[in-house]
């Protein structure tokens, strides 16, 4: 796999024994088959890829991946950005994927990290331990996906992660994706798709500096690295209804980032009306239960 420049997988790539590396870990065999696995969705989706700096991944010792999330499917197509280095990344992902019957055993065959947002303490403690380990972590810091495709506000918690652990912090931005499958849309597997993957230098922690200053470092970074991707995109909307995808700074339809965070709010708020609100079944259970 080409580090720099155009990608689009072949079935060759599918099937190279060299991947991976000369001797890769036996117990990556499930996370191998995925990466094998999407390669073939790849291939028969005609996948664009425009993939740059891959060499900003450390061959050897733990790194933390932090990108922007527009899409669905942001994951694979990062990881792509690790493998010419022959890493593979530990995603950082809601613990409700762990618990679904088809997608769980993979994830944790693959040593994905679970986030249980209640609980979020064990999540940190195990990315840090995987990060001392020599693992590569990939994290989402927006926490969920910018529906005004702008880079949100970050959780502290990759730059406590970096502080912590020691190691850097590889800002990255992905692009492309959203059109495919992204939130508030519906699927659309359209084929010959660009999608466009930047990995920016490491940002190391200054002696003495605090999450917070390394986190505003990180968040600039990433806005720049995604205001490039966005600007050097190589496909423009088909016409004035497929402007959606573009951010409203560009000349899109997207909402902008105030419209999205007022949205946010209002879908946080119902979501925690809807988790307060008892199920049908259970208030008439309650009810019955007062009537006797």
């Amino acid at each position: 796999m080409d580090p720099a420049g155009t990608y689009t997988a072949s079935w060759r790539d599918v099937v190279r024994r060299d991947l991976f590396g000369a001797l890769p870990p036996r117990r990556d065999r499930p996370y191998r088959f995925v990466i094998r696995l999407a390669l073939v969705v790849f291939r028969l989706f005609r996948f664009r890829f425009d993939v740059r700096g891959s060499e900003h991944v450390p061959t050897t010792g733990g790194a933390i991946i932090c990108s922007n999330h527009v899409s669905f499917f942001d994951f694979t197509f990062l990881g792509l950005g690790a493998l010419p280095q022959h890493r593979l990344v530990r995603f950082m992902a809601k613990a409700a994927v762990f618990d679904h019957w088809f997608a769980g055993p993979f994830m944790r065959a693959m040593q994905h990290i679970p986030v249980d947002r209640k609980a979020g303490a064990a999540a940190f403690e195990s990315a840090v331990r995987a990060l001392k380990d020599g693992e590569v972590i990939g994290v989402f810091p927006e926490a969920t996906i910018s529906t005004s495709f702008t880079v949100k506000d970050l959780k502290a918690g990759a730059a406590r992660m970096a502080v912590d652990a020691g190691v850097p912090i590889i800002p990255a931005a992905v692009w492309g994706g959203h059109r495919i499958a992204t939130k508030g849309h519906k699927v659309d597997l359209r084929r010959d798709v660009a999608v466009t993957v930047i990995l920016g230098e490491p940002l190391v922690a200054e002696p003495g500096e605090k999450p917070q200053a390394l986190l505003r470092r990180t968040r600039a970074a990433m806005e720049a690295l995604l205001d490039e991707a966005q600007r050097s995109y190589p496909q423009q909307p088909a016409g004035p209804e497929d402007r959606w995808w573009l951010p409203a700074h560009l000349g899109g339809t997207a909402p902008t980032p105030e419209e999205a965070a007022v949205k946010d709010s209002v879908r946080a708020a119902g979501k925690a009306v809807t988790a307060e609100r008892p199920h049908p079944f259970k208030r008439l259970a309650r009810r019955l239960g007062h009537r006797r």
